[in-house]
This record gives C-alpha cells, sequence and structure tokens, in this order.
C-alpha cells in the first residue's frame, strides 16, 4: 500500500504512511527500508533524534515495479488497468 501512496504522490513522511496504513513504527520502517534496497524508493532524512522527518519518494525504478505489478493484478481480475 505504501507503493500506492507513492504513486498518487510526490512524496510522503514516514508519519503520513504510518497514519496511513495503521503500521508500527517498526513495522513500517522494516517495509520502506525494503523498498529502499530495491531501489524502489528514496528516503530523504532531515533533522535528529525525535524531531527529524524521514520524506519517501518513489523511484523511476520503483515506479516501474509498481505499474507492472498493478497491470498483473487487473489481469488476473479481467479489468483493464
Amino acid at each position: 500500500m505504501a507503493m500506492a501512496i507513492l504513486a498518487n504522490t510526490e512524496f510522503a513522511t514516514f508519519q503520513f504512511l504510518k497514519d496511513r496504513l495503521d503500521l508500527t513504527d517498526s513495522d513500517l520502517s522494516k517495509q520502506m527500508s525494503t523498498l529502499v534496497s530495491a531501489g524502489y524508493v528514496k528516503a530523504k532524512k532531515r533533522g535528529r533524534g525525535p524531531g527529524s522527518v524521514t520524506t519517501y519518494l518513489m523511484t523511476a525504478q520503483g515506479d516501474r515495479a509498481y505499474r507492472a505489478h498493478r497491470k498483473a493484478l487487473f489481469a488476473m481480475l479481467g479489468e483493464d488497468s
């Protein structure tokens, strides 16, 4: 779901994603780390400690992968994307 959000916005903060996806810090952190490691998402951290803000944006590679995944899901449902 994080990819769906990022596909429809320029960027999203960790807190925004956490609130929308109803995940714990740990679960969201693991998911986003996996997406960053795969090259699908880029993370930018501003500040240090409790006041820091992490922002995520989808990379071109992530956009291609998301669109291909979405297309495959629609094909399985017999629908147009």
